[in-house]
């Protein structure tokens, strides 16, 4: 099974993708869609939207897997993440593909064991799962092999729960 990890983002949004099968898990590819402050936000989204199709062409994933978004303190900042998660879903949703999302501290619990563990026990944990070399750069693409890695982990019998409805 291949799943395709999203770590959303407005002026970063990071993919990993993640085979299943024998031996285990293996990273098949990892990275980043950026778009700058200079772009107007329609262009923006745009190009996070195409991004994503492009991304899911290319790999043709079984499952597409979202990290939930969680804001404290930016009103601004969530609403353009939230735009940018949207235009990310709609291109997953319309290439028929099953939709699934985990919070933060889901995807650190199933790729750490720990809940609240910081990005840097969580990229380690990635490259050790994932049999890397290095720790994925930047730190979005780490982010959404983990969210990758946590719904490859997560008991199939379970994961409608996570399902994106």
């Amino acid at each position: 099974m291949v799943i395709l990890g999203i770590d959303p983002g407005y002026a970063i949004l990071g993919y990993g993708v993640v085979k299943t099968g024998t031996p285990g898990l293996s990273a098949v590819d990892c990275g980043v869609i950026e778009t700058t402050p200079d772009m107007p936000f329609p262009e923006r989204l745009e190009r996070l939207y195409l991004g994503t199709r492009q991304l899911i062409g290319m790999y043709q994933p079984d499952e597409i897997v979202f990290e939930e978004l969680f804001f404290a303190r930016n009103v601004t900042t969530a609403l353009q993440v939230g735009a940018g998660r949207g235009v990310a879903v709609l291109a997953a949703q319309q290439a028929g593909v099953a939709l699934y999302e985990y919070t933060p501290m889901q995807i650190k619990l199933a790729v750490t064991g720990n809940g609240h563990a910081d990005k840097k026990q969580v990229q380690q944990m990635v490259k050790i799962l994932l049999s890397l070399k290095s720790v994925p750069r930047p730190d979005d693409a780490a982010d959404a092999l983990a969210a990758a890695i946590c719904h490859a982990n997560t008991n199939r019998f379970a994961v409608d729960q996570f399902r994106i409805k």
